[in-house]
C-alpha cells in the first residue's frame, strides 16, 4: 500500500484570517467520524489516525438513527459578554482575596475592560463563527498537552455497586456478564439505537459516546493524540500484568459470544497467567510504560514500534486498536477505601523486592473495566475525549442489564434495555461470523533490555506516586436526598456547603473550589466551573461555628445554597466566567505564536498552521503542540486550572529571545494579576456523579495540598470519596460526618420549632392517621374498635436517653435534641489544565484501507501472538 500524504498549504497569519469574510455555509452540527486507523497493518504509524475536530458537511447521522438525532438542532455553546465574564471573575475572587489583592485585581480586569479585552473578545467571536465551539480546540490542547502521568491526574474511577445476586459475584461470572452489557452497549451505539440523553425533556449532546470505544491516548514528542479503530471488533483482556485479546464483534457490530463462552475465555486466561509466577511476570509488565510521563511514554512507544511490522510493533497496535481492557485482578480489597484506590491507580505490594501490586495491570491510555477476584467491579476511564456524564450512562446501562440480563433467564418476557439485540450466537450458522477469531491469544513481547529497564524504572516511579497519595470513603447513611429536600435545599448545594464547613472547622479559612457543571445542552458542550465559594457560603461557616442560634445558621445555610443554585443553573447555561477567560487567554497566545512565526519565519517551516485559524476546510490534529510556545507553564498536577501566567521561557529558547518576542506582546494584565493565579489553583476539587449503580466515584487530588472529592448523592445516603497527598484526609471525613449529622440535629430543631413536619418521604397512606383521627370506615361508617396500643418512635427514643452514655455519634444525632445548639467548636470532569501550547498539525494518513486490505491484515492478525488451549469451565 503507497504511502498516503496530506499537503499543507502555507498558513496565513491570524490578522489575515480574522480579515477574511467568513464563509456563508451553515454551521455542520452533525457527528464528526474519528479519523479510521487502518486495520493493523500491523503498526499504523502514530501519525495515522490522529483525532481530527471534523467540519465536513457530508458528517450525517445515520438514516433512522435516534442517537445522534438531535444533533443539528443543538444551539453552538454561547460567548458570555465579556462584561458578565469579567464580573463573574471578581465575585468569584472576591471571598478569596484580601481588600489589597482584591483592589489591585478590579484594576486589572478594569484595564482589560478598556484594553485589549474588547479587541480580543471581537476576535475570539470571529473564530467561532463556522465552528462547532468556540472553546473545543483549546479544551484538547490543553488535555493533550499535559506531560505529567494521567494516572491519578487525569483519569477519574467508578467503583459498581455488587451483582445483587450473590453467587454471581466471583471474578469470571461478573467479568463475562459486564463485558456482553458492555459489548451490547457498543452495539447500541454503532447502530445508533441508543435513545439520547436528555434533562427535563431537553435533548443533549451526544458526540462524547462516538468516541467512547475503540480509542486511545497516544503519546508523540510532540504532546498527545486520540487515536481510535471506529470498526474495532475484539477486546484486550489483562491479568497478572500479561495481555490476551480475542474478537467479539463481527463486522455487523454483532456479538458473537454468549456470556458462557465469555466464561470459558476468561477462565482459560487466568489459568493461563496464572501458570507465569507473579514476579517474574511483573518483570515484563509493559502496562506501567502507560503511566509514565507522556514525553517518557512517546520514546518507549518509538522503541516499540522502531521497526514496522515487528512483533512489538503489532502488539502495541492490537491494544490501541481494541474496543476496550478488561482487567482481572488478583486481590480481593478489604475496604471502600481500598476498593477505590484499586480502581483510581492499583495496588502497590512490594514483595523480595518486586512489585506485585495490581498497579501493573492495568492500561491507562484506554477505557478499562477492572473486576477484583471477588466480583467488585470498576470503571476507570481516560478523561480526554468523554466527561462523567457520559461514562456514568455506560455504567447505569451495563449494571441495569446486568441485572435484566438475569431476570430474563427466569422470566423470558423481562424487558430490555435495547432497541434490538444481537442474534443468539449459539444459534447462528458459524459462516455468518465472518473472519473472527473467538480463541484467546497471548500477547508476547520482545523484552529487550531497553524495555526491560524502562518497565523497572516506570513502576518503581508508578509506585511513588501511590504511595504520596490517600484515599478515604463515607459511606453515610444516615440521609440522603430526600432528607434535605424535604427541608427545602438544594442536595448539590447542601452536600457542597457541607464541604465548605467541614474545610473551615479544621483550618479555619476558605480555599477555592471548583465544580464541574454540565453543558451538554449545547453542541460538542463539555463544562462550566462553579465556582462555589462566594460571600454567603463564607457567611454561612462563619455563622454554623459560631455561637449563633440555630435559626440564624439555617437562614445562613439557605441564603448560601440558594447562592450555589443561582451559580450553577448559570454555568449549565454556558454563563460562567472560566471558560470564556481561558479562550481569551490561548487566543491571545496563538496571537503571540502567530506573529513571531510571521516576522521571523516569514513562513511556516514545517508547514503547520494554527489550529482553525487558517480558514480552510481542514482543521489540524487536537493536542498536537509546537514544541514552541510562548510559556513553558508548570502545571502542578492542577487539572481544574486554567493557564498559570508565567515564568517559564519555551522549549530551547533563551530568556533573552523570549523577551525579545514578547517586547510587543504585553500579557494583559488580568491574566498577569495574582488573581487568575488564585482562582486557577483548586485546593478543594469537588465532583457529583453517580446514581445507584454506582458505590462511589472519584479521582486524585490536582494539586499538591488539595482533595480531589468525588460524591453521589442517593436518596437515603451519600457516598464520598476523598483523596489527597496525606493531607489529613480520614481526619477531613470525620468533620465531614460530623457536621453533616449536626446540621441534621439542628435543621430538626428549627423544623420542630416551626411546626414542619421532619423526614423522608413516606407513603401517602401514612396521611391517613392525619387526615381521618377519627375511627370511621369507607362511607362514613364507624370501623370496629382498634385493639392493641398505638405505637409511634416517642418511647424509643425516650429509651435510648436513658442509654445515651453507650451511644454513637449517629444514634445521639438520630435523637430530637432539646438542647439550642452546640458552642463555638463542634471537583472526567476535572476542568481545564494549567497548559495552553501551540497545537501544530502533522501529516495524516487518510485513514482508507481496502477491503482486500483488511483481509489480509485480519488474516494476519490470527498469527500474532500465542493460541490458547481452551479450558473446561
Amino acid at each position: 500500500m503507497p504511502t498516503q500524504v496530506r499537503i499543507f498549504s502555507v498558513p496565513r497569519s491570524l490578522d489575515e484570517t480574522l480579515a477574511a469574510p467568513v464563509p456563508t455555509k451553515a454551521t455542520p452540527r452533525s457527528i464528526p467520524e474519528y479519523p479510521v486507523i487502518p486495520k493493523p497493518t500491523i503498526c499504523p504509524s502514530l501519525k495515522a489516525s490522529q483525532y481530527i475536530m471534523s467540519t465536513h458537511e457530508d458528517d450525517k447521522p445515520k438514516k433512522g438513527g435516534v442517537t445522534f438525532a438531535h444533533q443539528d438542532k443543538l444551539p453552538k455553546l454561547p460567548i458570555p459578554e465579556l462584561e458578565s465574564s469579567c464580573q463573574r471573575y471578581l465575585e468569584a475572587l472576591k471571598p478569596l482575596q484580601s481588600a489589597r489583592e482584591h483592589s489591585e485585581t478590579k484594576q486589572a480586569v478594569q484595564e482589560f475592560l478598556n484594553g485589549e479585552g474588547p479587541e480580543l473578545n471581537e476576535k475570539l467571536k470571529r473564530y467561532a463563527e463556522g465552528r462547532t465551539s468556540y472553546i473545543e480546540q483549546f479544551w484538547y490542547d490543553s488535555y493533550l498537552n499535559f506531560d505529567n502521568p494521567v494516572v491519578l491526574n487525569l483519569n477519574p474511577f467508578f467503583l459498581l455497586e455488587d451483582d445483587p445476586t450473590p453467587a454471581r459475584n466471583n471474578q469470571v461470572t461478573r467479568a463475562a456478564s459486564l463485558v456482553v452489557s458492555a459489548l451490547e452497549f457498543v452495539r447500541a451505539v454503532r447502530k445508533e439505537e441508543l435513545p439520547p440523553d436528555t434533562v427535563k425533556g431537553v435533548p443533549l449532546d451526544m458526540y462524547q459516546y462516538s468516541r467512547l470505544f475503540g480509542t486511545a491516548r497516544v503519546p508523540t514528542d510532540a504532546g498527545c493524540q486520540i487515536e481510535q479503530d471506529p470498526e474495532s471488533k475484539h477486546i484486550i483482556v489483562m491479568c497478572h500484568g500479561q495481555f490476551y485479546y480475542f474478537d467479539v464483534l463481527d463486522d455487523n457490530s454483532d456479538v458473537i459470544m454468549t456470556e458462557k463462552d465469555l466464561a470459558i475465555n476468561l477462565q482459560t486466561i487466568i489459568d493461563d497467567a496464572t501458570q507465569t509466577p507473579i514476579q517474574e511476570a511483573a518483570k515484563g509488565a509493559l502496562g506501567v510504560l502507560s503511566t509514565e510521563n507522556r514525553k517518557v511514554w512517546s520514546g518507549l512507544r518509538d522503541v516499540l514500534t522502531r521497526e514496522k511490522g515487528s512483533n512489538n510493533a503489532d502488539c502495541l497496535s492490537i491494544v490501541d486498536s481494541a474496543l476496550f481492557v478488561v482487567c482481572l485482578d488478583y486481590t480481593e480489597p478489604a475496604t471502600a477505601a481500598a476498593l477505590c484506590q484499586n480502581m483510581l491507580c492499583g495496588t502497590s505490594e512490594i514483595e523480595k523486592g518486586v512489585q506485585i501490586g495490581t498497579c501493573t495491570n492495568r492500561w491507562y491510555d484506554k477505557l478499562q473495566i477492572i473486576v477484583c477476584k471477588n466480583g467488585s467491579a470498576g470503571i476507570n476511564f481516560e478523561h480526554t475525549g468523554v466527561d462523567g456524564h457520559t461514562v456514568l450512562r455506560f455504567a447505569s446501562d451495563v449494571y441495569t442489564d446486568t441485572i435484566l440480563r438475569f431476570a430474563r433467564t427466569i422470566n423470558g418476557q423481562a424487558p430490555t434495555l435495547w432497541a434490538s439485540t444481537s442474534p443468539d450466537p449459539s444459534k447462528r450458522d458459524p459462516e455468518s461470523f465472518g473472519d473472527v477469531s473467538t480463541t484467546p491469544h497471548k500477547l508476547e513481547w520482545d523484552m529487550i533490555p531497553e524495555l526491560r529497564i524502562a518497565v523497572r524504572f516506570a513502576e518503581t516511579r508508578l509506585a511513588d506516586l501511590i504511595e504520596q497519595n490517600e484515599f478515604q470513603t463515607l459511606d453515610f447513611a444516615s440521609y440522603g436526598k430526600n432528607f434535605i429536600t424535604s427541608m427545602g435545599c438544594s442536595p448539590d448545594a447542601f452536600v457542597q456547603m457541607a464541604f465548605q464547613a467541614a474545610y473551615y472547622g479544621l483550618y479555619g479559612r476558605v480555599e477555592c473550589t471548583y465544580e464541574p457543571a454540565m453543558t451538554k445542552m449545547y453542541l460538542h458542550g463539555r463544562t462550566e466551573a462553579i465556582r462555589t465559594v462566594s460571600d454567603e457560603s463564607v457567611n454561612f461557616v462563619q455563622t454554623f461555628w459560631a455561637d449563633n442560634p440555630a435559626e440564624q445558621k439555617v437562614e445562613a445555610l439557605r441564603k448560601a445554597c440558594q447562592k450555589h443554585v443561582t451559580n450553577t443553573r448559570d454555568c449549565a447555561k454556558a454563563q460562567g466566567c472560566d471558560r470564556h477567560l481561558y479562550a481569551l487567554f490561548c487566543l491571545w497566545q496563538r496571537i503571540v505564536d502567530d506573529d513571531h512565526h510571521s516576522n521571523h519565519s516569514g513562513s511556516s517551516s514545517n508547514g503547520y498552521s494554527s489550529p482553525g485559524l487558517d480558514g480552510g476546510n481542514y482543521s489540524p490534529v487536537a493536542g498536537s503542540p509546537g514544541k514552541e510556545s510562548v510559556f513553558s507553564v508548570s502545571i502542578d498536577g492542577d487539572q481544574n486550572a486554567l493557564p498559570r501566567v508565567a515564568v517559564g521561557r519555551e522549549r530551547g529558547d533563551s530568556t533573552t529571545s523570549r523577551s525579545q518576542r514578547d517586547a510587543n506582546h504585553h500579557l494583559p494584565l488580568i491574566f498577569a494579576d495574582s488573581g487568575w493565579d488564585k482562582l486557577n489553583t483548586t485546593i478543594l476539587s469537588t465532583s457529583n456523579c453517580g446514581n445507584p449503580s454506582l458505590r462511589q466515584f472519584g479521582f486524585g487530588p490536582v494539586s499538591g495540598d488539595g482533595f480531589g472529592i468525588g460524591y453521589i448523592i442517593k436518596d437515603d445516603s451519600i457516598s464520598i470519596c476523598v483523596s489527597s497527598r496525606h493531607r489529613q484526609t480520614k481526619r477531613f471525613v470525620d468533620t465531614l460526618e460530623s457536621y453533616l449529622l449536626e446540621i441534621r440535629r439542628i435543621l430538626r430543631i428549627t423544623a420542630a420549632r416551626n411546626g414542619t413536619a421532619v423526614g423522608s418521604k413516606l407513603s401517602r397512606a401514612r396521611e391517613i392517621d392525619v387526615d381521618h383521627p377519627k375511627n370511621t370506615g369507607a362511607g362514613g361508617k364507624h370501623r370496629p374498635k382498634l385493639r392493641g396500643r398505638l405505637i409511634t418512635g416517642s418511647e424509643v427514643i425516650k429509651s435510648q436517653r436513658s442509654f445515651a452514655g453507650s451511644m454513637s455519634p449517629t444514634e445521639e444525632s438520630m435523637t430530637m435534641s432539646e438542647d439550642d445548639e452546640l458552642g463555638g467548636y463542634g471537583f472526567f470532569d476535572a476542568g481545564m489544565l494549567l497548559q495552553a501550547l501551540k497545537a501544530r498539525g502533522e501529516n495524516l494518513d487518510n485513514g482508507e484501507t481496502k477491503p482486500s486490505e483488511r483481509a489480509a491484515v485480519q488474516a494476519r492478525r490470527r498469527d500474532v501472538g500465542k493460541k490458547l488451549r481452551l479450558c473446561d469451565y
